[in-house]
């Protein structure tokens, strides 16, 4: 073979690797709202201990966000909201922080986005989740109206979760300002005369720091409206400053509570930005923030509020103990008062949220300060349950099947069935637990101790044993219900356990736990309704299954038959006096 020969096919050989390269690569779904920014740390960018500042932190991931949400949109977009976020680490001068944003899921003209920022060490050629944080952007008004924003259309399995639980989030963030004022008044009437003082206190007042910073372009995007993350930035300055008076020394900043932005900045506002310290644990302290705008003479206006947690680390990277503080009378009492309150709430949301629900023990105390934390882990825990797509058919018979999941060493089970009633009424059916025994022969008794809300109830069952001579079981559950979000949402009864100081265990009963359960009803048609009943099987529950996924057993085809003919029957007769049909 000539050279010329040769080269055509080295040429031909080549082009058919960089088709079957593209080709792999088109294989690769992309989500189209994905934007990445990779950002080296200099040290104009760093603090005094030659760390990345959180304040620039939030701007780059504000940054991020709001390019991802606008690439959805089509149109320019503000940040409306940020969901709590906890600084796992520190990022140092010469590394590069990568970070991530995604639209999880919009509604009508507000977006969920995704932010993950991760710390990559060049020379070591490692990476490190620094924080995730979930960031709600409203699109802006055109010359045509109000923006109607497109639907999301999750493809991967990670996506299908972010989808579903980003409705769940949604509703905390919607009723989390009144649930916490709430918590706080009721904590603050308690914690009354409480405050206590020391000789050794500093007051408060030495620590409040207020600023002011005229908002220029380089501040705002290209609406003339201020930066979100510009503002997170300012705010974060002053709390170090404050928190630096009590400790003196260098705080760490750890964790930034759920805030939202009141109203708009622009190009030639006055921003003035207010901290103090409200309280000073052990070894952390929480220092509260206000943003205020104002433009010539007009009235303040304020921009935002947030509580920020930081701490002093010592040598040994290790927090260092905090001195005490001594609150100002009136408005300081009831700031260090609610900061105890805040402090609670915050480690129910760590304890219980932040955690994987894998990782909550099976029962979690139930009180009116964690409720909407222990229905958001109900939930969720079985939207990302039915989110999975590894699932194993483990035996079907006549339209009724069952598949099991293994995974982690973690057994759970899903029983699927289609009933000719309308998706609502089988919610509203099997919404009331104690209905279950006219259909469940595994539901001995059922009693309504609590109706929290209309969506959370809380019930004491009773099974029978499944061994001859062993005692019967009883469960303390809670029921979280939620109907659809929107068209593509299934309805949702979520089953947990929860602990009741009324309803100790006794002697009689063995108590019984159940993790995650529930059921998912999805409208087929009018008048159809698919029913997938989902459980991570515990010691409690697995002996009711067992024979069945061994295939030794067909028990659960006549209890889901049951469940049909229950349905069939009742669909046209709801009790009144039902917690679902409140």
């Amino acid at each position: 073979m000539d050279r010329k020969g040769h080269k055509r096919l080295v040429a031909m050989a080549s082009e058919r690797r960089a088709s079957d390269l593209t080709e792999e690569k088109e294989d690769v779904h992309r989500n189209p709202t994905e934007v990445k920014m990779s950002q080296i740390v200099l040290p104009c960018h760093a603090n005094h201990c030659g760390e990345l500042s959180v304040g620039q932190l939030l701007k780059w991931m504000d940054s991020t966000a709001c390019l991802s949400a606008e690439r959805h949109a089509g149109c320019s977009c503000v940040t409306a909201s940020v969901d709590d976020i906890h600084f796992e680490h520190t990022i140092g001068v010469g590394q590069v922080v990568n970070i991530t944003a995604k639209v999880n899921r919009a509604f009508t003209s507000s977006m969920e986005v995704g932010i993950v920022a991760r710390c990559e060490d060049l020379f070591s050629d490692r990476q490190w989740k620094v924080c995730r944080a979930f960031a709600t952007f409203v699109a802006r008004r055109t010359e045509a109206g109000k923006v109607q924003l497109k639907q999301v259309i999750p493809h991967t399995q990670e996506e299908q979760m972010e989808y579903s639980l980003a409705a769940e989030r949604r509703r905390m963030r919607l009723i989390h300002a009144e649930i916490i004022n709430d918590l706080l008044s009721s904590s603050s009437t308690q914690a009354a005369g409480e405050c206590l003082e020391f000789d050794d206190a500093m007051p408060a007042e030495r620590t409040r720091v207020e600023s002011v910073e005229l908002v220029l372009p380089p501040h705002a995007n290209h609406q003339v409206s201020t930066f979100g993350g510009q503002i997170m930035a300012w705010m974060e300055n002053v709390a170090t400053i404050a928190a630096s008076r009590l400790c003196n020394s260098h705080p760490t900043l750890r964790t930034i509570d759920m805030f939202h932005f009141r109203g708009p900045s622009h190009i030639g506002d006055r921003l003035v930005l207010k901290a103090i310290v409200n309280n000073a644990f052990k070894k952390s302290m929480e220092v509260g923030v206000c943003a205020e705008a104002y433009q010539g003479g007009e009235p303040l206006r304020h921009i935002n509020s947030a509580f920020m947690t930081f701490e002093v680390l010592g040598s040994d990277k290790k927090p260092r103990t905090l001195p005490r503080i001594r609150p100002e009378p009136v408005d300081g009492k009831r700031r260090y008062q609610e900061a105890i309150a805040r402090k609670k709430i915050r480690l129910d949301r760590k304890y219980i949220i932040s955690c994987k629900h894998t990782e909550v023990p099976l029962s979690v105390p139930w009180d009116p300060s964690n409720q909407m934390y222990l229905s958001y882990n109900n939930a969720s825990a079985l939207k990302m349950m039915a989110a999975r797509n590894n699932w194993v058919l483990s035996s079907e018979k006549k339209k009724v099947s069952l598949f099991t999941l293994e995974e982690n060493q973690m057994l759970c089970f899903k029983v699927e069935t289609h009933v000719d009633v309308p998706a609502e009424q089988v919610f509203l059916l099997l919404s009331d637990l104690r209905r279950r025994q006219e259909w469940d022969r595994h539901y001995k008794e059922c009693e309504l101790i609590s109706q929290a809300d209309e969506e959370d109830t809380i019930y004491r069952v009773v099974t029978p044993s499944v061994t001859r001579g062993a005692r019967v079981q009883d469960f303390i559950l809670l029921a979280s219900r939620r109907r659809p979000c929107d068209a593509s949402d299934p309805y949702l009864i979520a089953l947990r356990s929860v602990t009741l100081p009324t309803h100790p265990p006794t002697e009689d009963f063995t108590r019984g736990e159940v993790l995650c359960a529930g059921f998912v009803i999805e409208e087929e048609s009018n008048h159809v309704a698919k029913i997938t009943y989902y459980n991570q099987a515990t010691p409690g529950v697995l002996p009711y299954i067992s024979n069945d996924i061994a295939g030794l057993s067909s028990s659960f085809y006549s209890t889901f038959l049951s469940c049909s003919q229950f349905l069939e029957k009742n669909k046209d007769n709801l009790s009144s006096d039902s917690p679902s049909a409140l």
